[in-house]
């Protein structure tokens, strides 16, 4: 790998974006790299991946200076999107760790995450919008999803810098941290994931993402599919943990 790095947590794996002087912009090298190593952490016993950026920024979205040349992002309607992992399907969580700008593609990637935590003078936004690059990693898709349609159609529209505090006041992130933390605390929170029981935590995640293209019918036969495997491997055992007394009270010390 030379433009990313990967770390091991115990269950975490931190995946970080290796380019400070761009920003952490994504040429189709890179690009390559993001997607191998999110492939290699799906193969792994590694329960929550964390996808940070080094430096000043998360990630200033795909390398322009790279367009036209051979490090230009692949633009292929198949196999792995432009920004790398962005078509990819896993199964297990992975959470964005914010900070400084996360903008154009670099946005489409922490959309591709399934929760995100911003540090408090992060920067969100389609900044693509003024160069005329279109999004095309699921910005279209998966924002209107995240935030609403209305709202998506203000960012989209217009391209405009959202800070961390209107990010998290309509759900753009999950979670707001003091400067300098996010990647701390998105590790800290994998971590607690990772202490869920397994098979029932990817489980449910599995059937809310599928949702989308469903009737409610089906939808609701999927979850009671998927969750009547999550009761046999983890629900029984957990019901009688918490019979014996466990996790009284909202605990979560001694799940």
């Amino acid at each position: 790998m030379n433009d990313i790095r990967i770390d091991h947590d115990g269950d975490v794996t931190i995946v970080a974006m290796a380019r400070p002087d761009r920003h952490n912009a994504v040429d189709g090298g890179m690009a390559r790299e993001l997607a191998d190593a999110f492939r290699e952490f799906e193969a792994s016993d590694a329960k929550v991946a964390v996808l940070a950026g080094d430096g000043a920024s998360f990630c200033a979205g795909a390398d322009l200076k790279a367009v036209g040349t051979d490090r230009s992002n692949a633009l292929n309607l198949e196999g792995d999107g432009p920004m790398g992992p962005t078509r990819l399907d896993l199964d297990k969580p992975v959470i964005a760790a914010i900070n400084g700008y996360a903008v154009a593609g670099g946005l489409e990637l922490a959309l591709w995450c399934d929760l995100r935590v911003a540090d408090d003078d992060a920067t969100l936004g389609v900044f693509c919008r003024r160069w005329g690059v279109p999004l095309i990693d699921g910005g279209t898709i998966r924002l209107p999803r995240l935030i609403g349609h209305s709202r998506a159609m203000d960012l989209i529209l217009t391209g405009r810098a959202v800070d961390a505090a209107e990010a998290l006041s309509f759900g753009l992130v999950n979670r707001v941290v003091p400067a300098g933390t996010a990647r701390a605390a998105a590790v800290a929170l994998a971590h607690d994931i990772a202490r869920m029981p397994e098979t029932c935590m990817r489980g449910d995640r599995r059937s809310a993402r599928a949702q989308w293209s469903d009737t409610e019918e089906t939808a609701l036969r999927r979850e009671f599919a998927i969750g009547m495997t999550s009761l046999m491997a983890d629900g029984v055992d957990g019901a009688g943990r918490f019979a014996s007394g466990k996790g009284r009270g909202g605990s979560f010390d001694d799940i």
